[in-house]
C-alpha cells in the first residue's frame, strides 16, 4: 500500500491551471534566457526576458477569460472569434516587448518597427501554443465529464434494471399464503395461522433488508429458501421435500440476491404441486475450480408440467445452452447477464426419466469480511411445528 492516496491531476481544475500556468511560463523563461546566455547576450538583458514572460503570462490570463466563454459556442464562432482574439493579443504582446527592447537600446521608430516584427513570431508561437494547449485540455476535460456522466447513468440504468428483474419475481405464492392464512382463521385455527403468518413475515424481512443489485452468500440465499419453503411445506406438508448439499468452501461465496428463489417457486409450482405423491427439491453448491456451481433439480415430470405457452428454445452460449421457459428462467438469465456478462453458464437439463435440472456456474467472489456460514448450511430447513388440517387447502391461485 502506498504511504499516501494520489489524486489526478485536474481533480482541482482552478489548481491545475495555475500550476500548468507557472510551469509553462516559468519553463518559457528559463529556456529564453539559457538561449541569451550562449549567445553572448548582457545579462541586463535577461531583466526584459522577464517583462516579457510576465507580459505573456498576463495576456494568457486575459485570453483564458475569454477563451472560456468562446468554448461552448458553435464551433464556427468558437475558431472564428478565436483566431481575432489571438491575433490582436500577439500584437499587443509584440508592441509591449518590442518597446521595452527599443527603451533598452534607445533606438529609432524604424528600429522599433523592425524590433516589433522580430519579437511577432516569438509571441505568436508562445500564445498560439498556449491557445491550443487551453483547447486542448479542456476539450479533454469535457470529454471526460461526459464519458463519467454516461458511466453513472449506466449503472444506473443496470442498478434499475436489477432491482427490476429481482422485483419480477412471482406473486403466487404471496396470494396463495395469504389466502391460507384467511383460510386457517376461517376454520379457526389460530396456531397454524400464526406459524404460518411469522414465516411469510420472515421472509418478507429478508426480501426488504437485501439490497435489489447486491449480493449475499450462497449461505445467506440458503436461509431466506428455507424460509420460503417453510411456508410452502405448511400447504403441502409431506408432499414437499428438500435437501441442501451446500460445500463449505462455497458457503461464503456471492451471488446475486435472489437468484435461485424463482428456481425453487418453479420446482414448487410444476413438481410438486401437480403431482399427488409431490416431489423432492434438491439444492447443491460446490467449488470448481475458480467458479462456483449451483445447481437446483427436482423430481417432478419435467418440461411436460410446463404450460402450452412456455417456448423451449436451446442456443449455444460459452460453454452451456441457454434455454428459455418462461419468465422465471428468462428473469434468471437477465440478471446473470447483468451482473457477470458472458463469464457465467446457465444449463437446462431434462433428463428422459423426468425431473427439471438447472446448472449455473459464475465466477467465485467472496466477501472481504466473510462471516460464519456453518450454522446456517447445518441448521435443517425445520419442519413447521403445527399441520394445517386437510381442509386448509388455498383458495382460489394455484402456485
Amino acid at each position: 500500500m502506498l504511504p499516501f492516496r494520489p489524486t489526478p491531476f485536474f481533480a482541482d481544475k482552478n489548481r491545475a491551471f495555475w500550476n500548468l500556468q507557472f510551469i509553462g511560463w516559468g519553463g518559457s523563461m528559463l529556456l529564453r534566457s539559457i538561449t541569451n546566455i550562449a549567445n553572448g547576450t548582457p545579462l541586463a538583458f535577461l531583466v526584459l526576458t522577464l517583462i516579457a514572460t510576465i507580459t505573456g503570462f498576463s495576456m494568457s490570463l486575459i485570453l483564458s477569460v475569454i477563451y472560456g466563454k468562446l468554448i461552448s459556442q458553435r464551433p464556427l464562432v468558437t475558431w472564428g472569434l478565436t483566431a481575432l482574439v489571438l491575433a490582436a493579443a500577439v500584437g499587443v504582446t509584440a508592441l509591449i516587448d518590442g518597446w521595452t527592447i527599443s527603451l533598452w537600446r534607445g533606438g529609432s521608430d524604424r528600429g522599433f518597427a523592425t524590433l516589433v516584427l522580430g519579437v511577432f513570431y516569438m509571441d505568436m508561437t508562445l500564445l498560439g501554443a498556449w491557445s491550443a494547449l487551453y483547447y486542448a485540455i479542456n476539450y479533454y476535460l469535457q470529454v471526460e465529464q461526459q464519458a463519467d456522466r454516461l458511466e453513472r447513468l449506466e449503472a444506473q440504468a443496470t442498478s434499475a434494471q436489477l432491482a427490476m428483474l429481482r422485483y419480477q419475481l412471482n406473486p403466487h405464492f404471496l396470494f396463495n399464503t395469504l389466502n391460507s392464512i384467511s383460510t386457517l382463521v376461517l376454520l379457526k385455527q389460530t396456531e397454524p395461522a400464526n406459524a404460518m403468518l411469522t414465516r411469510l413475515s420472515g421472509f418478507l424481512r429478508h426480501t426488504l433488508v437485501t439490497q435489489p443489485g447486491g449480493k449475499v452468500t450462497i449461505a445467506q440465499e440458503v436461509e431466506t429458501l428455507k424460509l420460503y419453503l417453510d411456508i410452502e411445506r405448511m400447504r403441502f406438508e409431506e408432499r414437499l421435500r428438500t435437501v441442501f448439499s451446500i460445500d463449505p468452501a462455497a458457503a461464503a461465496a456471492l451471488i446475486p440476491s435472489f437468484l435461485l428463489q424463482p428456481l425453487v417457486e418453479n420446482a414448487v409450482k410444476y413438481a410438486v404441486s401437480p403431482q399427488e405423491e409431490g416431489a423432492r427439491i434438491s439444492l447443491s453448491a460446490q467449488l470448481v475450480g475458480p467458479r462456483v456451481r449451483l445447481t437446483v433439480s427436482d423430481t417432478g415430470p419435467g418440461l411436460r408440467a410446463r404450460p402450452a405457452r412456455a417456448t423451449v428454445s436451446a442456443a449455444m452460449k460459452g460453454a452451456g445452452h441457454t434455454v428459455s421457459t418462461g419468465v422465471g428462467l428468462a428473469n434468471i438469465r437477465d440478471r446473470l447477464a447483468q451482473a457477470y456478462g458472458d463469464d457465467h453458464v446457465f444449463d437446462i437439463r431434462t433428463p428422459p426419466e423426468g425431473g427439471f435440472t438447472v446448472v449455473i456456474e459464475i465466477p467465485y467472489e467472496r466477501q472481504d469480511a466473510p462471516e460464519d456460514t456453518s450454522a446456517a448450511l447445518k441448521k435443517p430447513s425445520a419442519p413447521p411445528t403445527v399441520t394445517p388440517a386437510p381442509a386448509a387447502r388455498p383458495l382460489g391461485l394455484d402456485a
